[in-house]
Formats: C-alpha cells, sequence, structure tokens
C-alpha cells in the first residue's frame, strides 16, 4: 500500500518521459514570435507538477501584458484567458486541482473557427473535459492580439504582468505550443490498461505552425539554442530564452516517474521551496514536514543535509496515526535520528522523548554532515550514514552486510520520510529522494541499481530511490 501517488505511474510499457524543468524562485523561458501567427486557432498542452500551497496564482504560459494566459487560479481552478481590443473571455473549471504530489496534464484549446461556441475553448486535464463554471460567448472567427502575436514576449513559468508575482513554482514537461491547429487531448495522451492517464509520443502526429514549439527539456545550456534548456525540438527552432533556471533545474521527477518531494498539505510552522526539495523553518518554533510518498513496505534509500548545525531529526513516520500539521517528535508515532552540533542520537519508534535514546558520537558540526538512510520496511529497521560512512560495523558497500540497525521494530504501515526542527536558527533542510534540489550540492552522481535517482553517496544494494517506477516494482 502507498499513499499520495499522483501522475502517470506504470512500471513498463509506453513512452517514458526522460526529463523536466524545475521552476523556482521566479525562473522562466521567454520567446517572442518573429511574425504573426494564427490567432483563431491555437493549443497548448504541458504536465506539470505544482509545488506552491493553495491560495497561488500561477501562470504556466502567457503572452506579455497579462490578458492572456494558462494558469493556476488562487483557488486552486486552471484559468484560461484569450483577450483582445474588444472583449476577454475567461474560462475557469469548476473543479480544483490541488494535489502537490501529481504530475497533471493540461490541454488548452483555442478555435475560434469551430462553429459551436463551446468548443471554441476548452480546457482537458489528464484527459477528461474540465467543465468551466461559466462557458464564454465567443465570436466566431474572433481573434486574440496577444497569443501568437509578434509584438508580445511569451512566457513559460513567467508572470506577464510586472506589476503581480505569479510565477509557477513546480515542475514541468512535454511543453507544446501549436500555431494553427486544434489538437484534442487524446492527441497528447491516453488512458492505459490501469486506467491512468499516461503521455503519447506526439512529436511526429503533429503539425507545429510558424510559431510552434515542442520543449523537452534535456539541454543544460542557458542560451535560446539548440543546446539550451528552453531548447524547441519540434523542428521550427523556436527556441526560448532562460532566465534564473539552471543545469541543476533539469530533472529526472517525471510524468512517467514521479520522484516523492515534501508535502505542503502536511507542512509545520516552515516553507518549501526548490520544487518541494528544500524546508526552511519560519521562526523560532517546532517546525516540520513529511514526504508525498508514503510506501508501506520496500527497501529505500534518501539523503538529508541541514544548512546549519541545529538540533533537529530526520526519521519516518506513521502517516496513519500521524496528525497532518504536527511535527515528528512525540516517537509514539516517529522513529528519528536526532541531528546536533556535534553528535547525533537515535530514538526508535514508540520511545517517548524524555526517556533519551542512543547517543553516537560523531565529527563536530555533524548538524551540517549530509545524511544517508536506508529504510527496510519490510524487516522494519533503519540504518544511517554520515558522510558517506555506514554506522554499526559494516558496510553495505563491501557486501559484507549492512551492520546493526539503529532504529528497529517499526510499524508496518503508512511511512513518509520526516524531518523536525527546534531551537533558535532559522535553518533548511534539504531532501533528496533520488531528485536532488538546486541548493543541494551533488557532485558524485549516483543511481540505485535500476539506474533511477542521483545521490552523493553510492545507494546500498536492494534500496532504491523513492519514486514510482520503483515503487511499481518493489512497493
Amino acid at each position: 500500500m502507498a499513499f499520495l501517488i499522483g501522475g502517470a505511474n506504470s512500471l513498463t510499457g509506453g513512452y517514458d518521459i526522460d526529463n523536466s524543468v524545475r521552476f523556482a524562485g521566479g525562473g522562466e523561458l521567454t520567446f517572442t514570435p518573429g511574425s504573426d501567427g494564427d490567432k483563431t486557432t491555437f493549443t497548448i498542452s504541458c504536465w506539470v507538477k505544482k509545488c506552491e500551497n493553495a491560495g497561488e496564482r500561477q501562470v504556466i504560459f502567457g503572452a506579455q501584458g497579462g490578458a492572456d494566459y494558462l494558469r493556476w487560479g488562487d483557488g486552486e481552478e486552471i484559468h484560461f484567458q484569450v483577450a483582445d481590443a474588444s472583449a476577454t473571455r475567461s474560462y475557469v473549471t469548476g473543479a480544483k486541482f490541488r494535489d502537490p504530489s501529481a504530475w497533471y496534464h493540461i490541454v488548452a484549446i483555442w478555435d475560434t473557427s469551430d462553429g459551436t461556441n463551446a468548443n471554441r475553448m476548452q480546457v482537458y486535464v489528464n484527459g477528461v473535459f474540465a467543465t468551466p463554471g461559466t462557458q464564454p460567448t465567443i465570436a466566431q472567427d474572433a481573434v486574440s492580439t496577444h497569443f501568437n502575436d509578434s509584438s508580445q514576449v511569451h512566457h513559460i513559468a513567467g508572470e506577464v504582468n510586472p506589476a503581480n508575482d505569479f510565477h509557477f513554482e513546480g515542475y514541468m514537461s512535454e511543453f507544446y505550443f501549436i500555431d494553427g491547429t486544434a489538437y484534442a487531448a487524446t492527441d497528447f495522451g491516453k488512458t492505459n490498461d490501469d486506467g491512468v492517464w499516461i503521455p503519447k509520443d506526439a512529436k511526429g502526429n503533429l503539425t507545429f505552425g510558424d510559431n510552434g514549439c515542442y520543449l523537452e527539456f534535456k539541454g543544460t545550456g542557458t542560451d535560446a539554442d539548440a543546446s539550451g534548456i528552453g531548447a524547441d525540438t519540434s523542428g521550427e527552432d523556436n527556441h526560448f530564452a532562460v532566465a534564473s533556471v539552471a543545469a541543476v533545474d533539469v530533472t529526472v521527477d517525471t510524468p512517467t516517474n514521479n520522484f516523492a518531494t515534501l508535502n505542503p498539505l502536511n507542512t509545520l510552522n516552515g516553507t518549501l521551496s526548490e520544487g518541494n526539495t528544500q524546508f526552511v523553518r519560519a521562526s523560532d518554533a517546532t517546525a516540520g514536514t513529511v514526504s508525498t510518498i508514503c510506501p508501506s513496505n520496500g527497501k529505500w534509500y534518501m539523503e538529508f543535509q541541514n544548512s546549519a548545525a541545529q538540533n533537529s531529526a530526520i526519521g519516518v513516520v506513521n502517516v496513519d496515526v500521524h496528525p497532518a500539521g504536527t511535527n515528528i517528535y512525540p516517537y509514539t508515532y516517529a522513529a528519528a535520528i536526532l541531528l546536533e552540533t556535534s553528535l547525533i542520537n537515535t530514538h526508535t519508534y514508540a520511545q517517548v522523548a524524555s526517556s533519551g535514546g542512543t547517543n553516537r558520537d560523531t565529527t563536530t558540526n555533524v548538524g551540517t554532515t549530509k545524511i544517508g538512510m536506508a529504510v527496510d520496511l519490510d524487516n522494519q529497521d533503519i540504518y544511517v550514514s554520515t558522510g558517506g560512512q555506514w554506522w554499526g560495523g559494516s558496510s553495505f558497500n563491501q557486501g559484507t552486510g549492512p551492520g546493526t540497525a539503529l532504529i528497529t521494530d517499526l510499524p508496518t504501515t503508512g511511512f513518509a520520510a520526516g524531518f523536525y526542527i527546534n531551537g533558535s536558527i532559522v535553518n533548511a533542510c534539504y531532501y533528496n529522494f533520488g531528485n536532488p534540489g538546486g541548493a543541494d550540492s551533488i557532485s558524485s552522481g549516483n543511481a540505485d541499481a535500476n539506474g533511477y535517482g542521483n545521490f552523493e553517496y553510492a545507494v546500498p544494494s536492494g534500496y532504491f530511490s523513492l519514486c514510482t517506477k520503483n515503487l511499481a516494482e518493489y512497493g
């Protein structure tokens, strides 16, 4: 059993997506058409994984001026708007889309040449027509003056109105803009045998038009060219310029292999950033967070690091009994490794804080040492490394076994990786479930045995990064 898993999660078969781009801290990609395109007909298609908390407007794609956009609304609905000098056509979905663990496929269609008003402006989410709260009235052959206009800068994930701050915060994959053709959602995706909406290899079946593009986010450069993060691989060479997005933001968290991140719906007194891989405490108060993917069996590896030496706890939480928005410190539902300035101690599941734990003397500034954690939910054990060195007398990497488990006898259902912090320092913790954030320094590039994940230290044999492809096989 596992919880909070979204997106296309099939183990094998079908079309695999290799990369996404992570937008954080106001990053964006921009393009200005060389000439006007078709203003009566275009299609936008992309996969997105939203990271911000509820109540944030976030532009997925828009044209400068703020009148034309596809975005999340502040009520978690999808908002598609197209305007010209005479009218603003606003399409707001009746449904809300708020799952921070899920990849959503969004298709927005503008086709004023259609003879039926309801077909002239449409939005589909995961292949399903997203009924608008109110159907906009659009004159046949109405012309947009912003999308596909050569005088307008087009923004991916960027704020089209400089007076606002509605940047998209999250992951994006498989971005299409089609100039001159209204394509159906089924041209980009399909439902698999498990009833899950998954992507299709659509490129060879599409006509892109002069201003059309297809961004796969496989490049790592910051120039608007074929090697850049915003490279257009449609054949039209409409490459996007890059602003505040770096090579480290090209990730392997995709709709076909969804990695665990931190969960904004279960976060206390702190903020998430870097694609929900970094937690920062808001003030001098108890704070904590847990992961989005919560397996109940299998063997999983992850890494953590504090930005400053500080009293904090990293461990696993039983989400079946762990109240949302509370810290993991009460050991009635958590097992934790406590990090202090110069030592680490361990607390077992169901051990009250006042009883203390097993102290492990280590080097100074343990609070900033990168921690490796191997969680064996099949045998209810946790193993820990500091700076790549496993505790307990034996090394995973030498094939001699893990040594002594530092925490044993875990409960058997609903686990999430948890973090708790208390003290006077406004601290940050970096989480790496196989998809490190931009602030997490990874110099080695170690994957698990299936080739998934990017870690500083070698992944123990038989343990895997916490992603949906591994979960489908081992979870």
